[in-house]
C-alpha cells in the first residue's frame, strides 16, 4: 500500500526562519510549485557539480570534499568571472555596486 507524504505543503523549517530574521536577512519562498524562487541555487548547485564534484573521480573522504568545496566557494566569489554582471567576480562587483550606490549618513545623537 502506498503512503501519502509525511509533508504533503511546503514545509520552511521555523529555526531556519529564525536563523534568517536574526541575521537581518529576508527570506525568499516562493509558492508550492513555482520553481523560480530556486532557480539561482539549482544552477549554482549544477556549476558546482561540473566544476568540482564531476572532475574529481573518486574523494578521499568527507574532509576532502569540504575542504575543496570551501576553496571552490572562495574561488567562484572572489576570482570567477562571471558573464552576468560584466565579466567580473562577485566580490568585485559588489564593491563597486557599494561605491557607485549612496547610502544615507548615519545620525549620531
Amino acid at each position: 500500500m502506498l503512503q501519502r507524504p509525511v509533508e504533503p505543503r511546503q514545509y520552511t523549517s521555523l529555526a531556519f526562519t529564525e536563523a534568517l530574521l536574526g541575521a537581518g536577512i529576508a527570506g525568499s519562498v516562493g509558492s508550492v510549485g513555482d520553481a523560480l524562487d530556486n532557480a539561482l541555487m539549482e544552477s549554482t548547485i549544477g556549476l558546482f557539480k561540473t566544476e568540482l564534484i564531476d572532475r574529481q573521480r573518486s574523494w578521499a573522504g568527507r574532509a576532502a570534499v569540504e575542504r575543496e568545496t570551501a576553496a571552490w566557494v572562495h574561488w567562484f566569489n572572489t576570482d570567477r568571472l562571471h558573464s552576468s554582471i560584466g565579466y567580473r567576480p562577485p566580490v568585485e562587483f559588489e564593491d563597486l555596486y557599494r561605491h557607485t550606490t549612496s547610502t544615507p549618513a548615519l545620525e549620531v545623537a
